[in-house]
């Protein structure tokens, strides 16, 4: 299974794709322009799996429902959270079109796709839905916007909790071994074990 990462949006905003030889992948987050990354390689989604549904992550979720994936999210579709008109109001230019989700998963399910065991973690603070999906086998940990290279998700948007942000890295992030890969919602990859010890807004207890 190969790895690839589609940037895109107004944000910057990293998508993780997990591909077979074949053309059949599994795709982690939909910033905009995704879809036609996987189309002009030749990929064919059958699963979304949402971080969170802020409004730069799931910009083609439509498109990727439309194109044979099954979305999978900590809660249905939330126009509450993915703040499109907020984000407008703002001058940042976005179009997200409605979508439904197909699966709603909890804290601590295990997402069987393909052969492949995601444990699910949820890390509410930065976003009230904000889930992580450990694939053990491969030592990935798909972080969303939770935690990053030496910083944190931020806190200051609707249902953001500074606290409560810190509490769920130190509680079930940082217990995961620490060669652990972190592919986070934007910016470079890092590990839990360098996070541990370098991130200087989540140093380990």
């Amino acid at each position: 299974m190969n790895l690839l990462i589609h940037t895109g949006g107004y944000v910057q905003t990293n998508g993780y794709i997990l591909a077979h030889d074949n053309g059949p992948c599994i795709v982690i987050d939909a910033p905009a322009g995704i879809a036609d990354f996987l189309k002009s390689n030749s990929l064919k989604p059958t699963h979304l799996l949402l971080t969170h549904q802020h409004f730069d992550h799931v910009e083609d979720v439509a498109a990727l429902r439309a194109a044979g994936a099954r979305v999978h999210a900590f809660q249905g579709y939330a126009p509450e959270i993915i703040m499109e008109k907020r984000v407008q109001e703002m001058g940042i230019p976005v179009n997200i079109p409605p979508y439904e989700v197909d699966e709603i998963i909890g804290e601590n399910e295990t997402l069987e796709i393909s052969g492949q065991h995601f444990h699910l973690a949820h890390i509410p603070g930065h976003s009230i839905d904000s889930i992580s999906f450990h694939l053990a086998s491969e030592s990935f940990l798909f972080a969303g916007d939770a935690l990053f290279q030496s910083s944190i998700g931020r806190t200051d948007l609707p249902g953001g909790n500074h606290e409560q942000l810190l509490d769920s890295i130190r509680q079930k992030l940082y217990l995961l071994p620490d060669g652990t890969a972190v592919f986070p919602g934007h910016g470079p990859q890092t590990s839990i074990g360098s996070e541990k010890k370098n991130n200087p807004f989540c140093p380990a207890p």
